[in-house]
């Protein structure tokens, strides 16, 4: 599994058609209720052996799709290129690149798009990603409903788009959010939202959505943090409001990290089970690179 993480790139050509994980997730979201995992590409010679370890575990849980993120500006393009590849071709489920478009232009994302076509790649999450910090030219892009448009003309990709159930925090009010949301999931095939702690925030998003004439799914991201520190600067940079009761609960574990990644999970698994109930489409849950609490959060809801 995984014999080259890095692998060297297909070039042009037809598409791949011995693809093992070749299947659009808005058909396995319209087959019933998913679960999928979220990686990221790693950086250092650890970093791959625990990212190989953490796949290899949980790919024995057959997940419905698995996805991998996109750094910022592009910085690990290549990495998530080459192991989207990698695991297309070797791997029984679709793994779904993050594709932010922020500082390329389109040639670039044209290339990358044509060489995820021609590798099996059925399914791509469109990102426009955040500004430089410089206000330095970002690209030919400014919002994803340009990236988008861009990934329907290159190839037959099932497209995914994001969504703050808390409203993305460079928006400028809740209803201008929800319309640019809404905007993005009628030219796309499904949503997948940025970590959140109370499903009140889901729920609302959903029906604000509906008023909206939008049903198309969205699937919660759900994100079993392990630090307390690192979940607190995850919440700021995304807007996204740990309540009150959950900060006092850090508080008392924040000294044990252990005692802090078993906390994740009881929240993460209380989470997940009242998102079911309310009948989320699916369940993708931030790995990040560990399999552990991934595997707890399953084993506790019986999956």
């Amino acid at each position: 599994m995984l014999r080259a993480v890095m692998p060297t790139v297909r070039g042009p050509g037809r598409r791949a058609s011995n693809s093992l994980g070749a299947m659009r997730i808005d058909t396995l979201l319209a087959q019933g209720p998913t679960w999928s995992f979220e990686f990221f590409p790693p950086k250092t010679p650890d970093g791959r052996r625990e990212f190989e370890d953490a796949v290899r575990d949980l790919s024995t849980l057959n997940p419905s799709y698995v996805s991998v993120t996109y750094g910022a500006l592009g910085g690990v393009r290549h990495l998530t290129r080459d192991i989207v590849l990698a695991m297309t071709r070797d791997l029984a489920f679709p793994a779904m690149p993050h594709l932010t478009c922020v500082g390329h232009d389109r040639g670039e994302i044209v290339r990358l798009l044509e060489t995820y076509r021609d590798g099996g790649v059925e399914n791509i999450l469109a990102l426009a990603g955040d500004p430089r910090d410089d206000g330095c030219d970002t690209g030919d892009f400014r919002y994803a409903t340009d990236l988008v448009e861009l990934i329907r003309a290159t190839g037959d990709f099932a497209v995914g788009v994001a969504a703050f159930p808390e409203v993305h925090p460079r928006s400028p009010d809740r209803a201008a959010d929800r319309r640019r949301l809404a905007d993005k999931l009628r030219v796309a095939d499904f949503g997948l939202t940025q970590f959140f702690f109370d499903p009140e925030h889901y729920r609302v998003m959903v029906q604000e959505l509906a008023d909206l004439g939008v049903d198309a799914p969205v699937v919660p991201g759900v994100m079993p943090f392990t630090s307390v520190p690192g979940a607190r600067r995850m919440a700021a940079m995304n807007g996204t409001r740990i309540p009150d009761a959950l900060q006092a609960r850090m508080d008392a574990v924040a000294h044990d990290p252990e005692a802090t990644r078993r906390l994740g999970v009881a929240v993460a698994t209380d989470l997940v089970a009242r998102l079911r109930e309310m009948g989320a489409p699916g369940i993708h849950l931030y790995a990040m690179n560990r399999a552990t609490s991934i595997r707890e959060i399953l084993a506790a809801l019986d999956r």
